[in-house]
């Protein structure tokens, strides 16, 4: 299918609490930590996704840049971590994730879309945090370094709704994705404010 434009395939997310970037600044090598974490398991997904469908050139095409980007974004945060005289923590759940995930349809008519569309949602919120983040903070190296993964985020969530609309109908995409973002965000607010992306 050829790419639609996304303007009317993208619902409104909430925005994040005010009191969430306090927290990040107030104990930012904790985030930090917690970043390189989801950076790790970002690329982790995506090598997933190119395991389970190579089939799709795109999408395997795709998913394995995405997985090479997202471990050099590992890479760049653990070496922030060492610049602060920290390393990288355990990798904890995350229940965000988690949550979404459960929205997953049975059936293989379904999985891949939805899929796609949480993704896309992760990354969209991934976008608003860490533009919130390059905003707040003082040090010009954070800075540059939060405003440039802020414009990754932005186009990885488009990148997963293109990729839908290589195997979907709009009309398919644009339900599916309004219901999951409605309930992502019932998800945002019922989670508690930690030094953590999500």
């Amino acid at each position: 299918m050829a790419e639609q434009p996304l303007s009317g395939l993208t619902p409104k997310l909430l925005d994040t609490p005010e009191r969430w970037i306090k927290v990040v600044i107030q104990e930012f090598d904790l985030f930090l930590k917690d970043h390189a974490s989801c950076e790790k398991k970002a690329s982790g997904m995506a090598m997933s996704m190119a395991s389970h469908y190579p089939d799709r050139p795109r999408l395997l095409n795709a998913m394995i840049d995405l997985a090479v980007e997202e471990l050099n974004h590992y890479r760049e945060v653990v070496r922030i971590l060492i610049g602060r005289d920290q390393q990288p923590g355990p990798d904890t759940k995350d229940h965000y994730v988690l949550e979404l995930n459960k929205l997953v349809r049975k059936g293989k008519e379904y999985f891949l879309l939805d899929r796609l569309l949480i993704a896309a949602l992760v990354e969209r919120r991934g976008a608003e945090r860490f533009r919130i983040i390059s905003e707040h903070v003082r040090e010009p190296n954070l800075k540059k370094f939060y405003t440039s993964i802020t414009q990754s985020e932005d186009r990885h969530w488009r990148l997963f709704l293109n990729l839908a609309n290589e195997y979907f109908s709009e009309e398919e995409i644009s339900d599916q994705f309004f219901l999951l973002a409605s309930k992502e965000n019932k998800i945002m607010q019922g989670l508690p404010i930690k030094p953590a992306l999500h």
